[in-house]
């Protein structure tokens, strides 16, 4: 079936804005449940329990590979068949899976009811199964739900789903003191670099979300300012709107100029002296211009294709074209929030091919026509390509690996450079 395609323009930047190709058809993403692979890492007195089949759990245990030093935080409550053919009380097995898990691992204080395609399906009410067990279980342990079913998903919003169910039970700040909310994933060295930067600015009381521990969970009111370190958090950002905070309009931070503006726009709001900014992060900054141009004149005038997948895709595009050098010849994502990313676009080469959504049988064919150096994309369609001689990037790789701020910048620009070297040595 053909299935007609739109073209919009962005809202009007300082310079023209890019065409949007909007493309709806045959797709190729990750299932949502694969968030629970960093998350589950960050949140370190939670659990996750995925309600759903076998196929879920082998998913899970490829994602996660084998951990054999330590017992993961995460787990699947499986769905039998007789579940599927309403022989059996679900809600009952389920009440009876949570009770032996936190038996068994009394550190839990934190629980995800963690909704899939299965429970979906068999219309299994995880919100109502939470409120039951969550005042069963109170309160030792929390128990919330959400969504990481891949219909109609990309992988990441598991991750925002995640977040947005923890957003309503987050305490009210009371305080009346402004203060800043760090929302998105971070990896606890890159978390503990922005927090020592805020502090050298004057910027504070900073917190981040998720938080480390469920006892730490940050307040919320009015007052607060919350900075986006993830692209891909629409829900967990309209939430937050919900309960009064305001956004702080930002490029994200990768890369030494997305972490030098993203630092800017909580600077600005906090009224920091420019001479006092840049006395704080001139040195972080020539230090990230540093380790990136090691990897520039490898990657300079190369010709770059982002399939979409994460929700990442526009600002690492903007980071490989503005520090590196790069041509883009199309910069697909599966979803693009013209709000959250209205600073990236702007500093997106003019006539840069932008294409929102999926049909991954027309962008395969721009792909091989375009014939690029390096092809960003997810597992389903690297090894295909490289069977085609092409050089493939894996989308995932980036959002599993430390890549933001300053100290990280040349390992990002590390993550670009290593394909193409791997191919030169393949070639010799």
């Amino acid at each position: 079936m053909n299935i007609p395609l739109r073209v919009e323009e962005c809202p009007s930047t300082a310079h023209p804005a890019p065409a949007i190709l909007r493309e709806r058809g045959q797709r190729e993403v990750f299932c949502g449940l694969t968030g629970i692979m960093w998350l589950h890492r960050k949140i370190q007195d939670a659990f996750f329990l995925i309600v759903g089949s076998r196929t879920c759990a082998h998913l899970m245990q490829s994602a996660a590979g084998v951990m054999i030093f330590a017992e993961p935080r995460f787990g699947t409550a499986i769905i039998e068949e007789r579940d599927l053919a309403g022989l059996a009380d679900a809600n009952e097995e389920l009440d009876r899976v949570v009770t032996t898990l936190l038996a068994r691992r009394p550190d839990i204080r934190l629980l995800f009811l963690v909704g899939s395609c299965p429970s979906e399906v068999i219309k299994l009410d995880l919100s109502r199964a939470a409120e039951r067990l969550s005042s069963k279980h109170s309160p030792a342990v929390r128990i919330l739900n959400y969504s990481g079913s891949g219909i109609e998903t990309t992988f990441t919003q598991g991750e925002d789903a995640c977040l947005a169910s923890l957003v309503p039970v987050l305490p009210t700040d009371s305080t009346g003191e402004r203060s800043l909310l760090v929302v998105g994933a971070l990896a606890d060295v890159v978390e503990d670099q922005f927090r020592r930067l805020f502090d050298q600015l004057g910027i504070g009381p900073v917190h981040f979300l998720p938080p480390r521990t469920a006892r730490a969970l940050p307040p919320v009111g009015p007052h607060t300012r919350y900075l986006l370190a993830q692209p891909f958090l629409a829900e967990t950002a309209r939430t937050l709107e919900d309960r009064g905070a305001v956004r702080l309009a930002a490029p994200f931070p990768l890369g030494a100029q997305g972490t030098t503006a993203w630092l800017q726009s909580a600077a600005r709001e906090w009224a920091i002296e420019p001479g006092h900014f840049r006395a704080v992060t001139a040195v972080a900054h020539e230090r990230a211009l540093h380790s990136v141009s090691r990897y520039r004149a490898q990657l300079q005038g190369k010709r770059i294709f982002f399939f979409p997948d994460s929700q990442l895709e526009i600002p690492l595009a903007r980071f490989v074209a503005s520090e590196l050098g790069m041509q883009l010849t199309e910069v697909g994502t599966p979803f693009l929030h013209r709000q959250h990313l209205a600073e990236e676009l702007e500093l997106l080469p003019p006539g840069t091919r932008l294409s929102e959504g999926q049909h991954v049988d027309r962008q395969l064919d721009r792909c091989r026509e375009e014939r690029p150096d390096l092809v960003v994309c997810g597992l389903g369609l690297a090894n295909p390509l490289e069977a085609e001689g092409m050089t493939t990037k894996w989308a995932i790789e980036l959002v599993f690996t430390p890549i933001h701020g300053y100290e990280q910048a040349g390992d990002l620009a590390e993550l670009f450079a290593r394909p193409l070297v791997r191919r030169m040595k393949l070639v010799a």
